[in-house]
């Protein structure tokens, strides 16, 4: 399966004269479709090394070369949409020789950053935001007075979302110039319609058919009536050989569908496309993985790629049973869940796979909802099932409900509609750094009135979780990380869990340790060298009043203890109780630092935030010290 990834470095002598575009610019165009073998070949090489996202990178790889070819880069700016594709454009823009570094501390990052290079125009990860980014850019070069070109690439899929739509839509206003290219990878919208489309686009880019039509323009403008006549003339004759009716009519100059590994047609079109003044499209036709026959055929399971380990020798030790992921939990909870209730239904924006619904969509296929790219609709869509006496389950990431944050509270939480969020990737997240971190949602859900939020702390207790926040009658959310727990055996039997109740794990003195979520396990370890009590609060929302309490009575020091952002979180509600009861007592809050945490391991990343178990050690035995010392100076 993996014969074509190669496991030494490959040969690659066009590539290896490449350290900047500006090298890329001197080769001879007929040149262009051996490098773009030797950077398949040299791409394919550097993630099977590291893993990493590689489908959608293959599929764009013959653009990336064309793009950076044709435009001035880094004086003319380039805006990837989400950025698993900058793969190739990360290797052509002088990081060849960092590749290997790709999503590990202090190595590239998996998507474009500003801070890592001056051809990184603009930081991406979520989804459709490149077209609002490269109108804002090409607004700021005429303001100006830069010389210079603003190209936005987008995918079919990041197509779905409004946020798109309202950039074509701004963008066509303003008149603004710059060339949005609408990689089509026949995952979603269109597909090419023909090779008479594909005739028509090559002279609707031609010099000679603008050339035409801006003169036909300042003749027929004259005459309104002959001008109107010959617009609706040429709309229908695109009508009905390309699909690019839509941009053409939200004003966009429409050119395509092309085929995308075509790169001698893409420099081609793009050169002319550059010298057309105005809001533009290009539309690309593309294979995901294309040149890599797993991917190719799978290009969902083929998305990103895992590490290639070397093959077991036959005295290797058998590797250990892998413990289930958190998204699996979900996943065979919702399975069992809408084998109990018929009006469960299940809405998730563009994650099923990420979000372990696949068994359920092909389980439950007529209560299984996909909106695409659209966070925002998929609150709203369940808020209007809910209003209606269905059970509807979002599936959506931390980082992405964000998105949706004004939809949870005016749509659902205001009328205090019967809504459960499955809130997946909660906390770090690793190698994919604070682009996809789950740091915030404990704070931006925390102040939402009638919303309860729960944070399981293993896998069983998720599974109980979800089903106790699914049994209650409003709007309730549980979170929880990528990857897997502490591997605590499942009970397939479900109970409700009373709601704001904690419970004590283990009985100490002095330190009561009160643990938010899958930190309870470090929490754990930290408490036996302490002799420290800890608490598995289970609920953030409503939190364990009386729990606390008791805890402050029997203790002199209360440590708080959650993967998510200090700011306003779980520990920021213990202190909150705690001050308007009227215990006076030091607590010491641990959780994500006020700072931007870059990609590298999950334990790497949580060491830097001090909340790994050394770490919590440390900063406990520190505040104890500072405590007693405290004392000693009273006494005297």
């Amino acid at each position: 399966m993996f014969n074509e990834i190669p496991r030494q470095r490959p040969n690659v002598p066009l590539l290896d004269t490449i350290d900047c575009p500006a090298d890329l610019r001197k080769l001879d165009a007929e040149q262009l479709p051996q490098l773009a073998q030797e950077l398949r070949q040299y791409m394919l090489y550097t993630v099977g090394q590291t893993g990493g996202h590689f489908g959608a990178g293959l599929g764009v790889l013959e653009l990336t070369i064309a793009l950076h070819y044709t435009y001035n880069t880094p004086v003319d700016k380039l805006v990837w949409d989400v950025g698993h594709q900058t793969y190739p454009h990360k290797i052509l823009t002088g990081r060849r020789e960092q590749m290997l570094s790709m999503r590990q501390a202090e190595g590239l990052a998996g998507f474009p950053k500003r801070s890592e290079s001056e051809y990184d125009t603009f930081g991406v990860g979520h989804s459709s935001t490149s077209i609002s980014a490269a109108l804002g850019m090409a607004i700021g070069a005429e303001k100006l007075g830069l010389d210079q070109k603003t190209v936005a690439v987008i995918g079919d899929g990041a197509m779905t979302a409004g946020m798109a739509f309202e950039a074509l839509n701004h963008g066509a206003h303003t008149e603004s110039d710059m060339l949005v290219i609408l990689n089509d990878n026949n995952m979603s919208i269109g597909r090419n319609v023909g090779g008479l489309s594909n005739y028509f686009s090559k002279i609707w880019a031609s010099k000679f058919y603008t050339n035409l039509r801006e003169g036909s323009k300042r003749v027929l403008s004259k005459i309104p009536q002959a001008w109107e006549l010959a617009q609706k003339t040429e709309e229908h004759m695109k009508g009905m050989v390309s699909p690019g009716t839509l941009f053409e009519e939200l004003g966009f100059y429409y050119i395509g569908p092309i085929d995308g590994h075509d790169i001698e047609r893409l420099v081609h079109d793009l050169g002319n496309l550059r010298d057309i003044k105005g809001p533009k499209l290009l539309h690309i036709i593309t294979q995901k993985g294309k040149g890599f026959g797993p991917a190719e055929e799978d290009p969902i399971g083929y998305h990103a790629l895992n590490k290639l380990e070397p093959e077991n020798s036959a005295t290797s030790a058998p590797k250990p049973p892998q413990k289930p992921k958190f998204q699996k939990i979900f996943g065979d909870w919702l399975c069992d869940m809408a084998a109990l209730d018929s009006k469960l239904v299940a809405i998730t924006p563009a994650m099923c796979e990420g979000s372990g619904m696949v068994e359920f969509a092909e389980q439950y296929p007529e209560r299984f909802f996909d909106v695409a790219i659209a966070e925002q609709h998929s609150v709203t869509v369940a808020a209007g099932m809910a209003c209606e006496g269905l059970k509807p389950v979002v599936a959506i990431y931390s980082t992405f409900l964000q998105r949706a944050y004004d939809q949870l509270i005016h749509d659902v939480a205001i009328q205090n509609l019967d809504v459960t969020f499955g809130i997946d990737r909660a906390g770090l997240v690793g190698e994919d750094g604070p682009t996809h971190a789950g740091s915030f949602d404990l704070t931006y859900l925390r102040c939402v009135p009638n919303l309860i939020i729960a944070a399981p702390s293993d896998e069983n207790e998720c599974r109980q979780l979800l089903f106790t926040a699914y049994q209650h009658p409003g709007p309730a959310a549980v979170r929880y990380p990528r990857g897997t727990g502490p591997g605590t055996p499942i009970e397939q039997n479900m109970s409700t869990l009373p709601i704001g109740k904690g419970l004590v794990k283990r009985e100490g003195k002095r330190v009561a340790i009160l643990a938010f979520g899958t930190l309870l396990g470090a929490a754990m370890k930290a408490a036996e060298n302490l002799n420290a009590t800890v608490c598995d609060m289970r609920f953030v929302k409503p939190i364990d009043e009386a729990l606390i309490a008791s805890m402050a009575s029997q203790h002199d020091l209360i440590v708080t203890i959650e993967e998510n952002a200090i700011q306003g979180g779980a520990g920021a509600a213990v202190s909150e109780y705690m001050a308007q009861a009227g215990i006076v007592m030091p607590v010491l809050m641990l959780g994500l630092p006020d700072t931007f945490i870059d990609h590298g391991t999950h334990g790497s990343m949580l060491a830097e935030a001090g909340l790994d178990q050394a770490s919590i050690e440390a900063s406990i035995n520190h505040r104890l010290v500072l405590l007693d010392e405290g004392a000693a100076r009273a006494v005297l």
